[in-house]
């Protein structure tokens, strides 16, 4: 099982650059930002109290908006 997590999580990763050295992946997701899914495919709603300061934040409609994928993944599939 953790085996095909990982998997599923290097695609998710893929090609990206973090500012971050993924270190939400490399903690085993305890230190991870506040977001929640929104029902967006490819987004999750930030809840940061700087959305501004991350790379991955959008502003939309009087909202911030998550698109890092790893991130993204984390929020739907594990529900994290």
């Amino acid at each position: 099982m953790r085996q095909e997590l990982e998997k599923r999580l290097r695609k998710a990763i893929g090609d990206l650059h973090c500012p971050k050295n993924f270190k939400c992946h490399v903690r085993g997701f305890e230190n991870i930002c506040e977001a929640q899914d929104t029902g967006l495919e490819t987004f999750l709603e930030c809840l940061e109290e700087r959305p501004n300061d991350c790379p991955f934040s959008l502003s939309f409609g009087g909202m911030f908006l998550c698109e890092c994928p790893l991130r993204v993944y984390i929020g739907k599939k594990l529900k994290k």
